[in-house]
């Protein structure tokens, strides 16, 4: 088992879903934690609940899309623990708030563009550059993307389009910071049985959208769970993968294959 006894872990994203899951393993593993999600309350449930545990925790409320409250973020668990060991970049969005998800690229409009890669890309390179400014030898970052980032994928064009930057942001990371003995790799989930997933379904409605049919034709025949992420990101994070890097671990149920 891939553990994380004594290290520094900040995720992002740590409210719900994935993010959340990632907390919970991370944790169980030994990791003391920073988290931040933009969501104040759930935050805070998800903090109160591993504290509960015993758990080494921190929380903050941080928008990625805002390069000084990252900053602030990161500063803060540095402060706190001394230390940064590992990150996983998970927060990302899929639609403007009560929005549309599904639109041709000749329909998207500027502000759902601008507010998926505010936050998918630009709130990403945010906390990776970050991170990657306070983080010593040893240390690993988990971006992640999607398999929407690996393929084209109809009707999505601006997750997509964010999610293949986090691809390369991932990529040209490693090849800067793996002379400092540092690693930057990528997931690339497919379809998640998380909130994001519901509301592709609910937006989705019977227009048989081949985002949300997907699973029917997984080799493995089920959708994948919070966990299943959360249990690769640890592997990434931990020293288990110490000749790992710059790679995108396709967990997507056998969608790429």
């Amino acid at each position: 088992m891939a553990q994380l006894e004594g290290k520094v872990i900040a995720i992002t994203g740590a409210a719900s879903g994935i993010g959340a899951a990632t907390a919970r393993l991370a944790a169980a593993r030994g990791a003391s934690l920073s988290l931040c999600d933009v969501n104040e309350d759930a935050l805070n449930k998800i903090v109160s609940e591993l504290k509960g545990k015993g758990v080494n925790v921190i929380g903050q409320r941080v928008d990625v899309s805002n390069s000084d409250s990252v900053d602030a973020w990161t500063a803060a668990t540095v402060k706190h623990f001394g230390k940064l060991d590992g990150a996983a970049n998970i927060a990302g969005v899929e639609a403007l708030p009560g929005g549309k998800v599904f639109a041709k690229i000749v329909d998207i409009t500027n502000e759902h563009w601008d507010f998926i890669m505010d936050i998918n890309l630009k709130g990403l390179f945010y906390c990776l550059r970050a991170q990657l400014r306070v983080m010593d030898r040893g240390a690993s970052v988990l971006n992640v993307a999607s398999m929407a980032g690996l393929m084209g994928r109809p009707n999505i064009a601006a997750y997509s389009s964010s999610k293949h930057g986090v691809v390369g942001l991932t990529r040209t990371a490693a090849k800067e910071v793996g002379e400092r003995g540092i690693r930057v790799n990528a997931l690339a989930p497919g379809p998640i049985e998380t909130p994001m997933l519901d509301r592709l379904r609910t937006d989705g409605g019977t227009s048989n959208q081949p985002v949300t049919n997907t699973y029917k034709t997984l080799p493995l025949q089920r959708l994948g769970t919070p966990d299943d992420m959360a249990k690769t990101i640890c592997f990434t994070l931990s020293d288990d993968s110490s000749f790992t890097t710059g790679a995108t671990f396709s967990a997507d149920g056998g969608v790429a294959c």
